[in-house]
């Protein structure tokens, strides 16, 4: 496990369960988005800064991959690396894992996305003032830059 990549730890409540008394399919999606908001934010870059310029984020893709279990109760981790960057259009790839507290990876959950102008409803790029943030963000060992 990549411990310093972690950007969401917590329980899983029985809100979160499905018929089947597992992780509904649906909470994965939610873990991984709020750990994404939780990395951004920690590097500079929270959605309310973000909103300030009436920019958002969207997905066109969001896949996952499920390897394990997780049940009511389990206290779980998730970790998130950039995975791709377009420097000219902002588009972008995450790569989230989720782990139970026995370290077990129990799902990869992989999104794609760009930045939207919220007003226009058109996508956009992020200020060039913010592109060192995003140079900072944690990347995974098989990171691509794209430039066009």
């Amino acid at each position: 496990m990549m411990e310093e990549h972690i950007f969401y730890e917590g329980q899983i409540i029985w809100a979160q369960i499905d018929a089947n008394r597992h992780l509904r399919h649906s909470a994965y999606a939610d873990l991984c988005a709020q750990a994404r908001s939780n990395m951004l934010k920690e590097m500079g870059l929270s959605l309310d800064k973000i909103a300030e310029i009436n920019i958002g984020p969207v997905l066109f893709r969001e896949e996952l991959v499920y390897l394990r279990e997780i049940h009511l109760n389990d206290f779980v981790k998730v970790t998130v690396v950039m995975t791709r960057y377009n420097t000219v259009n902002s588009r972008f790839s995450f790569r989230h894992e989720i782990y139970r507290s026995d370290g077990i990876k129990c799902a990869v959950v992989t999104v794609d996305g760009a930045w939207m102008d919220i007003e226009k409803r058109k996508l956009t790029v992020l200020p060039a003032e913010w592109q060192s943030i995003v140079s900072h963000l944690p990347k995974s060992d098989d990171f691509e830059e794209i430039n066009g």
